[in-house]
């Protein structure tokens, strides 16, 4: 049995309030220089659920380890049925106000670059050039044995072609891409390996249980030490692979700002914290700055 990823946080009684005003936002926008880190939440309004907070998937779902699915062929037969199906959904998404929204603040120079901890690749469609991946992405797929990174689309249309007659009904759909199936629904899935040398195949996305890119990180740091403040969309900061980066720029004495519906683990760390949905928020930001115009929106692909 599959035991449950360290994934909660439970907030202090002590924890400040968020507030609905975003003129700390706004202002620290009009200087420029901001660095955005965002989460599942973002993603929320185009239909993908967070992990965390009030629906969040972790109440009904255990995502994926590293550990099991390279451990276990009946995990991988789970994973890939799972996430062949959820796969459909995630090329149906489209990005909402708060993906155009971030693509507008890029577009007009108010960013110093932008870092993203989801994998569905909606910042990208909607006009975001140069987002670090921070998690990888569910578009693209690599061989555990040689290496090769290939389309995820490619191997949707073999996976279709050797499971023609798999088509179960979801219970839901996860921020990873995981649909919830039960393991009857799975049983008969089969599984392909790699085209080139029949190595294993996994999402090029970080699971729980393995380790972000140093390279990545290191990356992401110094996006960190060039940035004016920094801007959290969406995300709880539970885990590590964020909550670095807050206190990083807390440490250099940046200024952060987080605009996200619950408490976060980041919160004793921020200046502000706006308690709002996304949408709304980032919405009025980008009208208060007069950026609602520019509302060009590159069309969606998944390569």
């Amino acid at each position: 049995m599959r035991t449950r990823p360290t994934l909660h946080w439970t907030p202090p009684p002590d924890l400040p309030p968020g507030t609905t005003d975003l003129q700390p936002v706004v202002d620290a926008l009009s200087v420029g220089g901001v660095l955005v880190l965002t989460g599942a939440g973002i993603s929320t309004e185009s239909g993908i659920p967070a992990y965390r907070g009030e629906g969040g998937s972790l109440s009904r779902h255990t995502p994926m380890t590293y550990q099991d699915f390279t451990a276990s062929a009946q995990a991988r037969r789970r994973y890939w049925a799972r996430s062949h199906l959820g796969w459909r959904t995630f090329g149906r998404a489209r990005p909402n106000a708060g993906h155009q929204a971030v693509a507008a603040f890029a577009r007009h120079g108010l960013l110093s670059g932008a870092i993203t901890q989801n994998v569905d690749g909606l910042h990208q469609a909607a006009g975001a050039e140069g987002v670090v991946e921070l998690h990888g992405s569910l578009a693209r797929v690599r061989c555990l044995a040689c290496d090769a990174i290939t389309s995820r689309r490619d191997l949707a249309v073999r996976l279709e072609e050797a499971n023609a007659a798999f088509a179960p009904v979801a219970a839901g759909i996860n921020p990873d891409g995981d649909a919830d199936l039960s393991d009857e629904q799975v049983a008969d899935f089969r599984v392909l390996p790699c085209a080139d040398c029949g190595g294993i195949l996994k999402p090029d996305v970080v699971f729980f249980g393995e380790n972000v890119p140093p390279a990545r990180i290191e990356h992401c740091r110094q996006l960190v030490r060039t940035a004016t403040s920094l801007l959290v969309l969406g995300s709880s900061l539970t885990v590590m692979s964020g909550l670095r980066f807050v206190r990083q720029a807390a440490q250099a004495d940046k200024r952060i700002l987080i605009i996200n519906r619950d408490p976060t683990r980041g919160d004793p760390l921020a200046h502000t914290r706006v308690s709002l949905p996304l949408g709304t928020a980032l919405s009025y930001v980008t009208d208060t700055l007069n950026l609602s115009d520019d509302g060009r929106m590159s069309p969606v692909t998944q390569t």
